[in-house]
């Protein structure tokens, strides 16, 4: 069994709380916007945990707490995907996308 370095494991927890906080996120995303929820395609849905989890990387983790997920709003959530695409499609540079993501999740502070 090959020896596991410790930059090794600690990218692993890294990327593994950064999971865990975008779906616990998703979940209260899931949840304040109920059937609509149902609207969103299966890339839409990955377009957002994306972009959260790219904000969540930027973001200070008490400032990542303090958002209210389940305030966000139809039009919130539809702003994310749709700079997550941007960002995929090559029109709007990543740093500027998360910094756009973050200013929304911080309106829900």
């Amino acid at each position: 069994m090959p020896d596991v370095t410790d930059d090794e494991r600690g990218r692993r927890v890294f990327q593994i709380h950064k999971e865990m906080a975008v779906e616990t996120a998703m979940d209260k995303i899931r949840q304040s916007i109920g059937q609509d929820w149902k609207l969103y395609s299966v890339s839409d849905i990955d377009m957002l945990k994306y972009m959260l989890g790219e904000t969540w990387i930027s973001m200070d983790r008490r400032s990542w707490g303090r958002c209210t997920f389940s305030r966000l709003g139809r039009e919130d959530i539809d702003a994310i995907i749709k700079i997550g695409k941007e960002v995929k499609g090559k029109k709007r540079m990543e740093e500027t996308a998360v910094n756009e993501t973050r200013t929304i999740l911080t309106r829900i502070l």
